[in-house]
């Protein structure tokens, strides 16, 4: 058994573009778990379903396993290596490095994660 990767039970389970998705409610928001596999590229392989030049969603969590990288619109990169806490903003692009599978560990209020966590709702050069 290995609880990173096994099934939760109660959980709503999905693959997206190659990525699972578990996601299970918890007071006004969700908890996801989302493993992304080796290769995986925001640009390659979720761009044809979302229709969007980056993703504009952001992301806070815990990086449990593996490594992310990305590039914002304006050109500002970030870089995550597990263990991590991660907090992206919207309008990225972003990649699993390496050869495992990144998981990361989301908290998530759907289209108000940013408003409800204090972050931009687009990335902003500082």
């Amino acid at each position: 058994m290995n609880p990173l990767v096994d099934d939760i039970p109660g959980a709503e389970h999905q693959k997206v573009a190659g990525v699972q998705v578990d996601v299970a409610p918890a007071g006004n928001g969700r908890v996801k778990r989302l493993i992304y596999p080796p290769g995986f590229r925001w640009s390659k392989d979720m761009k044809p379903l979302v229709k969007s030049d980056t993703c504009l969603h952001a992301h806070v969590g815990f990086l449990a396993q593996g490594r992310i990288r990305g590039t914002y619109g304006d050109g500002c990169t970030f870089d995550y290596t597990a263990p991590h806490v991660v907090a992206i903003e919207g309008d990225h692009d972003a990649w699993v490095e390496g050869d495992e599978p990144a998981v990361l560990i989301q908290f998530d209020a759907e289209q108000q994660t940013a408003k409800v966590f204090g972050l931009p709702e687009r990335h902003a050069h500082r």
